[in-house]
């Protein structure tokens, strides 16, 4: 497969964190980074978002419910 090169300029704590990721991966900085973008566009990504968005709706109410308690429990509030 042909490649092409690429430049981005990013923080240097973010070139450090994708050097380390890519090494513990066992991977080149360039195919930690293909690994990335396919895995962002290639659905899995949306997937788990939308599984998260229905896990919220469908438990939206219990959430709201144990909140509520936390605000109405005595001394739940900082001084």
């Amino acid at each position: 497969m042909a490649k092409t090169q690429l430049g981005a300029r990013v923080d240097d704590r973010v070139a450090e964190l994708a050097k380390s990721r890519a090494k513990d991966r066992g991977l080149a900085l360039g195919d930690y980074i293909a690994a990335l973008v396919l895995d962002d566009t290639g659905g899995l990504r949306e997937q788990g978002l939308d599984a998260a968005r229905r896990f919220l709706d469908e438990h939206q109410e219990l959430f709201d419910e144990a909140e509520e308690a936390d605000r109405q429990a005595p001394g739940a509030h900082a001084a």
